[in-house]
């Protein structure tokens, strides 16, 4: 995809995340929603079905997730229907505790070998065969200060494009769309590749 970035940010800047989903599959012809099903996940994936209800939504896995994360999942999968991808690290969570014994704490030298086995490789692996020209995410500018530094439509490494409805919106705003659409939010999320929420997890910022 040949898309001007700068010419885009300030087309979408004002406009609302379904807008912004509208023009991003219409210039797309391989389009993909990424989740995590971490809170507010059920935000862009009513967004992005009600726009394209047949949309890939690529979902890796860690192995680590908690049971209500794993319920969540199965129930927002079943309501939206998502036509979901699930992508899983090549070694079982229960090998790699035995060799890395547990989580590597983020000090660790192991740790970003963790993070490359259960979040980077998978996802990598799963852009290599899926072949998305476009990447629809759920990521929002108050959520770190990396994440400031980004804008709506951002390009990969590797040249995908990146577009992000929600990069303006509050925690308010995303409350409120859960309520008016009788949505379920899931709070009893771990990631295991972060000691704390503002930490990056690598894949926006290695990807």
């Amino acid at each position: 995809m040949n898309i001007d970035l700068a010419a885009a940010n300030e087309q979408l800047k004002d406009k609302t995340p379904q807008e912004i989903i509208a023009w991003a599959i219409e210039q797309s012809d391989n389009p993909l929603v990424t989740t995590n099903f971490r809170p507010y996940e059920a935000v862009i994936l009513h967004m992005a079905t009600q726009v394209k209800p047949d949309i890939k939504v690529l979902w890796v896995d860690s192995g680590y997730n908690t049971s209500a994360t794993y319920r969540f999942a199965e129930k927002v999968i079943n309501d939206l229907n998502l036509n979901i991808e699930t992508y899983i690290p090549q070694m079982t969570s229960a090998r790699r505790n035995v060799l890395m014994k547990g989580i590597p704490e983020i000090d660790d030298p192991l740790h970003e070998e963790f993070t490359r086995q259960v979040k980077l490789e998978p996802f990598q692996r799963a852009l290599a065969e899926l072949k998305p020209d476009l990447w629809l995410n759920a990521i929002r500018k108050d959520q770190t200060e990396f994440r400031q530094s980004l804008d709506i439509v951002t390009a990969s490494k590797d040249g995908v494009i990146k577009v992000a409805p929600l990069f303006n919106w509050t925690e308010e705003q995303m409350q409120a769309y859960l309520a008016e659409h009788d949505l379920p939010n899931e709070d009893n999320y771990f990631d295991p590749t972060k000691a704390v929420e503002t930490r990056e997890c690598g894949l926006h910022t290695q990807l």
